[in-house]
């Protein structure tokens, strides 16, 4: 599949965009028009850049509003048509994007579209370019792909054709399977952009919340697959207009869509191979045929079967220490030949990180998961752009497969074990060289990590989404918004399909009072499943773990809502512990005070609940907020 992106995705200039996109790995781009008339390269350079860096230059646009106009409009759009075909000369260019006309389109008479689209399509073949008509989602006439499509036929020119765009077909819910009967040779190219599912009107939709494939709820791999199936064979270009795309690090951003358009492809193959074509039904011929644009696969691998490590990195460990202590958690030692520390209890393992953590307050640096072959996983990974993490091991010990997510976590796909136990393990010394002179308890409990919860930079949410979605095959699942002192909370669950692997996502909301910069407001967490949360508490209060303290108040109304049992509701208080009910099972959990960054949960799940206790999200967010500012 030949990749392209067009330069109006990107932040910077025209030069630095197209050196973005040559990093990433694109074979092409579309000049987005804006991009070369404020650019100080001639054509001739931006011509000879492209063919210095490898790019082909695919598509010129937009040419807009240029059918169903009146005589003397339609002789200036010649005109202006005729000079964008000698710059395009210039460029090396042989295809333009005409978009379908939305502002000064006065004549609704397709047999007059077809007559004025046939001149622009002589005038292109006397200039060697070639007019891709394409149907705005919100065309003024001319707003459904197979209307568009006709009006090709009824110009008949070698030099006419259409474009493709999925969000114009997919945000007004047209059907996508009449593309298989469209003639690919009048295919002359397709665009791709995802978006979240949103009730506002196309053309804002369309401007500002465009997302790069798999960051948004579009069926694109049906998309594609119709596409394929029609037996289109050039271009598949990234055309997506986001504020926060075009704010953020042009080569990052390049990056982040080049993974979408490789994390496309796989899952259009995956959807042509479970999807039977017309005519091929019970006889598997569907997934055996070959079409004339190849698909690429990634290495196959499972979702992960659970956490191995949760690691959190800081200078002064002490506090760190006791919380974990007073928690239950079990200190196994320090490693052989590193300044780490391992706690554990049950199957849950935290790492303390002491190296090169000079003046950093605890915060989440990596996290551990167990894949059936690291080496496959992070060759996956790879292949998506993402970038590799390297530890230095001695010829004894256990070399981890790391990747970076994109808030800067570190991965590691560990080799998982039936039984839950991590040979890594085995590096750590005896538990009596415990970390600043404390006491640890040496019984630790049963528990599992069952969530974690990472602060995502606004500029990056999308990002992450998508990479952990195709490296580490989590499914995302529909996000909520949660309200806090500062705003709202945009939360992004990701899981495996079994739940064994949970990872939330949160997009806080910007903080610009000065009161709130000094401070770290919205934190990280790690959450700990244990069988029975009330004892656990109860034994965590009795070492003197400092509780998140939860206002009277939320337990009235959780009387309220929930008419529980009065020994039960005062249990509840007395701990400050929360509770959440569905129709599913009940959900109790506590949180601990926050140490720098970091703070931790530990939760009981009852019956087959399988939420996070959102309800009380903002009864959290309150307290910590207050904590914090508190005088």
């Amino acid at each position: 599949m030949r990749t392209g992106i067009a330069t109006v995705c990107l932040s910077g200039t025209l030069k630095e965009k197209m050196q973005a996109c040559a990093i990433a790995g694109f074979d092409g781009i579309e000049i987005f028009e804006q991009d070369l008339v404020t650019s100080p390269l001639s054509p001739e350079d931006v011509r000879t850049m492209a063919a210095d860096l490898g790019l082909g230059l695919d598509l010129y646009q937009p040419f807009r509003d240029f059918d169903a106009v009146t005589p003397d409009l339609l002789k200036a759009n010649l005109r202006r048509a005729e000079a964008k075909f000698k710059l395009m000369s210039r460029l090396g260019m042989d295809t333009i994007l005409v978009c379908s006309n939305v502002a000064s389109a006065t004549i609704d008479d397709d047999a007059l579209r077809a007559s004025q689209l046939t001149e622009l399509a002589e005038l292109a073949g006397d200039h060697g370019v070639k007019v891709a008509y394409e149907a705005l989602a919100w065309g003024k006439y001319v707003n459904d792909y197979e209307h568009a499509y006709r009006l090709v036929e009824m110009v008949d020119h070698p030099n006419f054709g259409t474009c493709l765009d999925s969000f114009h077909i997919l945000s007004r819910d047209w059907d996508t399977a009449p593309i298989e009967k469209l003639n690919p040779e009048k295919i002359f190219f397709v665009q791709v952009a995802d978006a979240p599912k949103l009730s506002m009107d196309v053309l804002s939709w369309s401007r500002h919340y465009r997302v790069f494939p798999g960051e948004g709820q579009f069926e694109l791999a049906k998309f594609m697959g119709h596409v394929v199936r029609a037996g289109y064979t050039g271009p598949v270009s990234l055309e997506v207009f986001n504020d926060v795309f075009r704010q953020s690090d042009v080569e990052r951003t390049a990056v982040d869509a080049m993974r979408s358009l490789i994390w496309l492809e796989e899952q259009s193959a995956k959807w042509l191979a479970g999807n039977t074509a017309e005519g091929a039904a019970g006889n598997g011929a569907a997934s055996r045929r070959r079409y004339p644009m190849e698909l690429a696969t990634l290495p196959k691998v499972s979702e992960p079967a659970g956490f191995n490590f949760a690691e959190v990195k800081a200078d002064d460990t002490a506090r760190l220490e006791k919380l974990l202590g007073q928690l239950g958690f079990a200190f196994e030692g320090r490693h052989r030949t590193k300044d780490v520390q391992l706690w554990t209890m049950g199957q849950a393992r935290v790492i303390i990180n002491e190296q090169a953590a000079s003046h950093s307050e605890p915060a989440i640096a990596a996290l551990g998961f167990d894949v059936d072959s690291p080496v496959i996983a992070s060759a996956r990974a790879q292949q998506l752009k993402a970038p590799v993490v390297a530890r230095k091991v001695q010829a004894d010990e256990e070399v981890f497969q790391g990747i970076s997510a994109p808030d800067s976590t570190e991965i590691f796909l560990c080799q998982g074990s039936p039984d839950g136990t991590a040979a890594w393990t085995a590096e750590f010394g005896q538990a009596g060289e415990s970390g600043g002179g404390l006491e640890h308890p040496r019984q630790a409990g049963s528990a599992v990590i069952d969530h974690v919860n990472l602060a995502q930079p606004w500029q990056h949410f999308d990002e992450a989404v998508l990479f952990y979605t195709s490296a580490l095959a989590l499914e995302p699942q529909p996000f909520a918004e949660v309200p806090s002192p500062s705003g709202l909370v945009r939360s992004q669950v990701m899981q495996t399909s079994d739940g064994a692997v949970r990872l939330v996502l949160n997009l806080a909301p910007n903080q610009q009072a000065p009161a709130q910069q000094a401070h770290k407001t919205y934190q990280e967490h790690i959450a700990f499943a244990v069988d029975d949360l009330v004892s656990a508490a109860r034994s965590a209060r009795d070492r003197g773990l400092e509780f998140l303290q939860i206002p009277a108040n939320y337990y009235e109304d959780l009387d309220a809502r929930f008419d529980l049992d009065p020994g039960f509701l005062a249990t509840l208080q007395e701990l400050n512990l929360l509770y959440d009910r569905d129709a599913d099972g009940e959900f109790l959990h506590f949180y601990t005070a926050t140490v720098g960054s970091v703070f931790f949960e530990m939760v009981e799940r009852r019956g087959s609940y399988d939420g996070y206790g959102a309800p009380n999200a903002p009864v959290r967010h309150a307290v910590q907020y207050d904590s914090l500012h508190r005088p």
